[in-house]
């Protein structure tokens, strides 16, 4: 959605009040801010119930802010080794373990505030059963592609391509199946007894928590995710391109020189990659280009031995960087891979786990870059920067793929799905 959007005053709508319940995952957290925002700057009225690492962000868009009364920290996902322990680690800090305080404080808000519209984090299912319960109708935003069991969808989290023929298919059924039946072992009977707390009818599977929503709102572009058959629900609404709070605009200068500049940028939250990181920089110390590294704030930049040709900030608006560059070097979150595609730009994508081995291979099949294992050489990762500045075809599969995700920032549907309330069931 384009700022000029945001401020256009439609004075024939409404004015509303929303309700935020939202979870800190990092880099979710400026596109569901950027919905935030956008709401408060068309005239409405926008509490957020969140976590209190958020709360400077939250001062930021103008919103009331209230913090869950528990806070669970970060998910450390990086130290489960098998797919087993980490969706059950899932489940247990995100999903279900803080549902019943948030199903309390969701609660609480509605009964005081009386909202029109709860938006939620895809893990605060405890937001979700409260504002179910008080018959609030309530929309889940996916800040990615769409992440739950479709047909014609691979699974989330696998980085597999679309399914071709009847293996491909038997592929998918077998592996949704599984990772349904997992994820509904660990968190289907709490989940149920939660919702029988609120006065709920039980679910056959814990999903379809998600798919009481009044609307299903996927925060990226149609053209950049995968087709597929999906709930009514549903509704792609273009990407939110805004940059983290914490990237300041005051703290970093390009390495001197001409040759071509390559940012780096991986998570915005700890998942163990300062080994990632350094072989990377050793990487661009053995080519003929510029480094602009950006650490975030997971690691320090002090952490990083950079060769001449590299600087290492905390921070840099990557909106202001990205048109300078000739490649992104990233993990593949989602908010990074959008405004690289926009800005034209190929990236090399180290995936390091959640979404962002969906997101490399929506890339690469795209032609717009290449995956690389976040376990590569400094050699490997050299050879694959080389490859993807030695021509023109993956710039220009960037640019075009980006062409489309553009068009649906300016003109997606977001707040014309927001605004437009169902009537209320009380």
């Amino acid at each position: 959605m384009s700022d000029q959007q945001t401020r256009d005053h439609n004075p024939g709508t409404a004015r509303h009040h929303y309700l935020f319940a939202l979870v800190d995952g990092g880099g979710t957290v400026p596109p569901e801010l950027g919905v935030a925002r956008r709401l408060l700057d068309r005239g409405h009225r926008v509490n957020v119930l969140a976590d209190n690492s958020m709360a400077g962000e939250v001062a930021g868009t103008g919103a009331a802010f209230t913090p869950w009364t528990e806070s669970w920290g970060q998910f450390e996902d990086w130290e489960l080794r098998t797919p087993r322990s980490q969706l059950r680690g899932v489940v247990d800090h995100m999903f279900v373990g803080p549902a019943a305080g948030q199903a309390r404080d969701a609660a609480a808000a509605i009964e005081y505030l009386r909202p029109d519209l709860v938006l939620t984090s895809l893990p605060a299912m405890g937001a979700m059963i409260a504002a179910e319960s008080h018959r609030i109708p309530f929309g889940v935003m996916f800040p990615n592609v769409y992440a739950l069991p479709a047909p014609g969808m691979p699974p989330f989290g696998a980085g597999l391509p679309p399914a071709r023929g009847r293996i491909g298919r038997f592929r998918d059924s077998v592996a949704g199946s599984m990772s349904m039946a997992l994820f509904d072992r660990y968190a289907l009977a709490r989940i149920n007894a939660l919702r029988a707390e609120y006065g709920l009818v039980p679910l056959a599977h814990s999903w379809d928590q998600m798919h009481q929503a009044w609307r299903e709102l996927v925060l990226t572009s149609a053209a950049f995710d995968f087709p597929a058959r999906l709930p009514d629900n549903v509704r792609y609404t273009g990407p939110i391109l805004d940059d983290p709070a914490w990237a300041v605009s005051d703290s970093w200068t390009l390495p001197d020189g001409d040759q071509p500049l390559v940012l780096v940028a991986l998570s915005s939250t700890f998942q163990n990659q300062t080994g990632c990181l350094q072989r990377i920089v050793d990487a661009l110390g053995s080519l003929p280009v510029r480094g602009l590294v950006t650490t975030g704030p997971a690691i320090r930049p002090e952490a990083v031995r950079a060769p001449a040709n590299v600087a290492v900030v905390s921070s840099a608006p990557h909106h202001q960087v990205m048109p300078q560059a000739s490649l992104v070097v990233t993990h593949g979150g989602h908010g990074t891979v959008m405004k690289s595609l926009v800005a034209g730009v190929p990236m090399v994508i180290l995936p390091h786990g959640r979404d962002q081995a969906d997101n490399a291979v929506r890339v690469s099949m795209r032609g717009a870059g290449l995956a690389v294992s976040r376990r590569a050489s400094a050699k490997r990762i050299a050879r694959a920067i080389s490859k993807v500045l030695g021509g023109d075809g993956y710039r220009h599969a960037a640019t075009e793929l980006g062409r489309m995700i553009a068009r649906d920032a300016v003109t997606g549907t977001l707040l014309t799905e927001i605004e437009n309330l169902p009537a209320r069931a009380d």
